[in-house]
C-alpha cells in the first residue's frame, strides 16, 4: 500500500537519493549546499512544500510544490518536482502524488494546478496525458 505523507526530519538521506535522480533526470547540476537549502525549506514548509510517497515504510518517491497569487483568480499551485524511483514505477505511485498536491491546492482555494516537463519525458507524459490537459504552453528560461 502507498502512503503518501509530509516529509520528516528523519527522511533527508532517502529524500536526497531521489532529489538527485530527479536532478539528474533533467540534467540540471545543483550542488551540495542547494540541497541543504532546499531540504531546510521543505521542513519549514511556509514557501515550499514537499511530500513523500512510501511503500512499505520507504521512501520511493517525492514532490515539491509551492503556491503563489495570480492576476485573473484565486491562485496557483505549481508541482514543481516529482520523481519516483524507477523500482516502483508503474504502480501508482506518482498519480498518488499529483492526486495529494492537488487536495492540497484545493484545500488552499487555489484555482488551478499545473507543472512542466520536457518533451522527451514520454513516461511522464502518459501519466499526465490521463490526468491533466496539456493546453499547447512552451516554456522559456530568461538568464538573470
Amino acid at each position: 500500500m502507498i502512503e503518501i505523507g509530509a516529509l520528516r526530519p528523519d527522511d533527508r538521506d532517502a529524500w536526497e537519493v531521489l532529489a538527485r535522480g530527479y536532478k539528474a533526470f533533467y540534467r540540471t547540476e545543483v550542488p551540495d549546499e542547494g540541497y541543504d537549502l532546499a531540504w531546510e525549506r521543505l521542513l519549514k514548509g511556509d514557501e515550499v512544500f514537499g511530500l513523500g510517497a512510501r511503500l512499505d515504510g520507504r521512501l520511493v518517491g517525492i514532490t515539491h510544490y509551492l503556491f503563489h497569487v495570480t492576476v485573473w483568480d484565486e491562485g496557483g499551485c505549481y508541482l514543481q518536482d516529482l520523481f519516483v524511483d524507477d523500482t516502483v514505477r508503474g504502480r501508482g505511485v506518482a498519480r498518488k502524488l499529483i492526486e495529494a498536491v492537488a487536495e492540497a491546492a484545493r484545500e488552499r482555494g487555489m484555482a488551478r494546478l499545473y507543472w512542466t516537463t520536457q518533451e522527451h519525458n514520454a513516461t511522464a507524459r502518459h501519466l499526465y496525458d490521463k490526468v491533466a490537459q496539456y493546453k499547447g504552453f512552451l516554456r522559456y528560461d530568461y538568464p538573470l
